[in-house]
């Protein structure tokens, strides 16, 4: 019996290794001499970098850059040497997660330090980059980012922009330096998993912008300088104003599909095929994923539906296992899973609930209860 476990963290209680052992536990309890194969995952946000560079055979390793208003933050990247290959999540430079709640400002955030992590990842070898889109404090359209790989945005004095969605505004001229050019020879793949685009109602600001601290006045303000910022992007023969997934991260994305010639991807596809986790599906007789929470959202591109969808091409099975199951979690089944089970054994609190040991304990025994099932094989 081959099994393949490849489970998404359980935040804040397991990583994705810490829950696969749990799962491959829970089935050798029953079935001993199965062959368990597991796989770190995630969907191109948190826990990207190390499930890609577990998966990979990599190196994880730190870098000071430009946080999102101007200090200094310590940021972790993935490198796997043989591949020449760079992992990159954004939210280590410029997350919501490194301001507090009072000094998010969009209209000041920078993505200069993640042009800063690109720029050493490169120093270092890196020659293909695999970008994690999330999770950004920035609205700047990634004109930061791309400041520190070597563009020039300049305002009518000649001089650069200020950082942020705000100085967007002011961009009069827009250079590429032989600086700049140097990352011609990249391959960009984003992991994106929004389609907004660029500016408008749909855009990065009025959909995004309010939980970035931008309040109602300033939305149309940040809507307008992106606007501004594509149509002088325009003048250099690059359209960035309608492309799907050019407004996530603040518009990361628009700055990666036009100035980088990155290719937007679903992150969750992305990742199994860098695993070339569908090689190992097509010959297994099981596949069991999972996340904290299975809701209706699962099947918007997270990792248990990312991996029915490849599985179901090969009629292969796929049980998801979560920490808890909302009401609507059971639509999951309709089109996507082939069962959905919550590892809680009784009702107990969040705080119980998230508790490390208790997780890895119930998530091995529902898994060891369910193949049991499977083992009765009643005719």
């Amino acid at each position: 019996m081959k099994v393949i476990a490849a489970m998404d963290s359980f935040k804040g209680s397991l990583s994705s290794p810490e829950a696969n052992e749990a799962v491959r536990k829970g089935v050798k309890a029953i079935f001993e001499d199965a062959d368990v194969r597991t796989f770190p995952m995630a969907d191109g946000g948190e826990g990207t970098i190390d499930a890609l560079i577990d998966g990979l055979g990599g190196e994880i390793r730190s870098r000071e850059v430009t946080g999102p208003l101007g200090g200094k933050v310590n940021a972790r990247y993935g490198f796997v040497n043989k591949e020449n290959l760079a992992v990159i999540e954004i939210a280590e430079a410029c997350g919501l997660t490194l301001l507090a709640e009072n000094t998010l400002d969009p209209w000041r955030a920078t993505t200069y330090g993640v042009g800063e992590l690109i720029r050493h990842a490169y120093s270092e070898g890196a020659r293909t980059f695999i970008i994690g889109l999330g999770g950004s404090a920035t609205n700047d359209g990634g004109v930061g980012m791309l400041q520190a790989m070597g563009y020039r945005f300049l305002n009518q004095d000649g001089a650069p922009i200020e950082p942020g969605g705000g100085g967007l505004k002011d961009i009069q001229q827009i250079i590429k330096t032989e600086e700049a050019a140097e990352y011609d020879d990249c391959d960009f793949r984003v992991a994106c998993d929004v389609n907004n685009v660029l500016y408008g109602p749909d855009g990065a600001t009025y959909v995004f912008g309010p939980q970035k601290g931008a309040e109602e006045a300033m939305l149309p303000r940040l809507d307008d300088a992106l606007k501004h910022y594509a149509d002088k992007t325009l003048e250099k023969g690059i359209d960035i104003s309608s492309v799907e997934g050019g407004g996530a991260a603040g518009g990361l994305g628009a700055a990666f599909y036009g100035y980088l010639d990155a290719r937007l991807e679903p992150g969750i596809r992305l990742v199994i095929d860098l695993l070339d986790l569908e090689t190992e599906i097509k010959d297994a007789d099981l596949v069991i994923t999972g996340e904290g929470r299975l809701d209706a959202q699962t099947a918007m591109g997270k990792v248990p539906s990312g991996l029915a969808e490849a599985a179901k091409k090969h009629g292969v099975p796929v049980i998801a296992f979560g920490g808890s199951l909302t009401e609507d979690a059971y639509t999951l089944t309709e089109n996507h899973l082939d069962a959905i089970f919550s590892i809680q054994r009784t009702p107990i609190s969040l705080k119980e609930a998230m508790d490390a040991e208790a997780t890895r304990f119930n998530l091995e025994k529902a898994v060891s209860q369910v193949i049991s099932v499977v083992k009765l094989d009643i005719p």
